[in-house]
């Protein structure tokens, strides 16, 4: 480590003013976790993609900053499956992305380099700020929300996801989470929760957003007190989320889940409605011919109704090509599928006579809004939803940590702490913590402990 990347450190890990910290050099170089070009081919023939194997830790230089964009001392991280998709290559190399966005010229030409610094959830302390930047100032705390837009597009005025393209930080741009430093927009910055410690704050914004989106936003399926809805993977990074937004909501949450583990877990985060789908046969799916995937599909909402009495009016979707045909199946007449991913592939196959028949909806949602992202934040300001944080790794081993992601090890979120030097750190609001209850603040972690 250099001796202005020491001096830089030593003061944000001190808690220096604004002063200091502008006062102590950026590095020239920083520690990261990235992957190289050269590896794209790493893969070809294997059948276990390890990511250990294609995620780096070393120094990578310290990119020049634009007007419109601030540097954060990155305190902690957290594992998206995006990484899973960066370090496997798959279903393209992320260095197309990073191609594509050089080939714009001006600022957007730093992106193209041979290495990539993934990761797209982080917690940190602003230490310089570009000439155009307004309403952040150096020594902020701050969480990192990741969508990248062209805020001057007029589409973005009407909503930010609108705005072609949206890039996801750390995983169609370079620079991201898994880093002691990071370079992102001022429109990427929301204020960090007061009550919660760096690896705490760190493992929402990806998820909750993208949650709040779907459930709640005006641009997802705006659920209303009383709706029953479906979560698949609900003690998952997006799952666990959306659990606690339709408990806030006034809805009824009926989480899938696949182990007696995960069933005992979400029990403790207060979801009564609980399917186990090995106790009900809904394995294998999207493997078998269409009689075999109706009787699952036929299992899964008798299931549902001996819960809750009735059908769902919303289905929670990400998993993808091994759930899509159930979730078209299941939501009520008039309800709707409002999907954000394909974790297990993107081809989905449904019986359309189930959508079109049952005048259904499927709602794309990708993301979250600047706006969406301050919302749902504030409710973790609030204490109303909490961090679904169960295992946190030094940096040193986020392969490692990102290897949980892939072989769906985890409940909730993987932290990776990056700067600093334990957990625990950066708690400013102990007595909203004491009042929220640190049996809440730790149910994740502590049922994984």
């Amino acid at each position: 480590m250099t001796n202005t990347s020491s001096a830089l450190e030593e003061a944000v890990l001190a808690g220096a003013d604004a002063e200091e910290l502008a006062a102590c050099p950026l590095p020239d170089e920083y520690r990261a976790a990235f992957l190289r070009s050269e590896d794209q081919g790493i893969f070809r023939g294997v059948k276990d993609k390890d990511v250990r194997r294609t995620l780096h830790v070393g120094e990578v230089p310290m990119p020049e900053l634009a007007p419109d964009e601030v540097v954060v001392a990155v305190m902690a991280a957290a594992v998206n499956y995006n990484t899973v998709w960066s370090a496997t290559f798959e279903p393209v190399p992320t260095f197309r992305f990073l191609k594509d966005l050089g080939k714009r010229g001006g600022w957007e030409s730093r992106h193209d380099r041979d290495y990539q610094v993934v990761g797209s959830d982080a917690a940190g302390v602003v230490v310089r700020t570009g000439s155009a930047v307004r309403h952040w100032k150096v020594g902020d705390r701050v969480v990192v929300a990741p969508p990248v837009i062209d805020e001057q597009l007029a589409s973005a005025q009407q909503d930010g996801m609108l705005a072609d393209p949206v890039l996801a930080w750390g995983f169609e741009t370079n620079f991201g989470a898994f880093g002691d430093y990071t370079v992102v927009k001022a429109t990427q910055l929301v204020r960090k929760p007061r009550h919660l410690s760096w690896e705490e704050a760190a493992c929402n914004t990806l998820c909750l957003g993208t949650a709040y989106r779907m459930l709640i936003s005006q641009n997802g399926s705006r659920i209303k007190m009383g709706d029953v809805v479906l979560i698949w993977g609900a003690t998952g990074g997006l799952g666990a989320y959306a659990v606690q937004l339709v408990q806030r909501a006034g809805g009824i949450p009926v989480g899938v889940v696949g182990s007696a583990k995960k069933a005992a877990l979400l029990e403790k985060l207060g979801c009564r409605h609980v399917i186990n789908r090995q106790e009900i046969g809904f394995t294998d799916c999207g493997s078998g011919d269409g009689a075999e995937e109706m009787e699952k599909w036929r299992a899964l909402g008798a299931a549902i109704r001996k819960q809750v009495g009735e059908d769902p009016h919303v289905v929670f979707e990400h998993v993808g090509k091994q759930t899509f045909g159930a979730s078209v199946f299941v939501a009520r007449r008039g309800g709707s599928v409002v999907t954000c991913g394909s974790s297990t592939g993107y081809a989905h196959e449904y019986d359309n006579r189930y959508l079109w028949m049952r005048v259904k909806r499927i709602i794309g949602s990708h993301g979250a809004n600047y706006q969406e992202s301050v919302e749902s934040n504030r409710l973790l300001e609030l204490g109303l939803v909490v961090p679904t944080l169960s295992r946190v790794y030094p940096f040193e081993q986020v392969g490692q940590a990102t290897r949980s992601v892939q072989l769906n090890e985890h409940e909730g979120k993987v932290g990776v702490l990056c700067m600093a030097p334990s957990e625990g750190l950066g708690i400013e609001d102990p007595l909203l913590r004491e009042q929220i209850g640190e049996e809440k603040l730790r149910l994740f972690r502590d049922h994984e402990g």
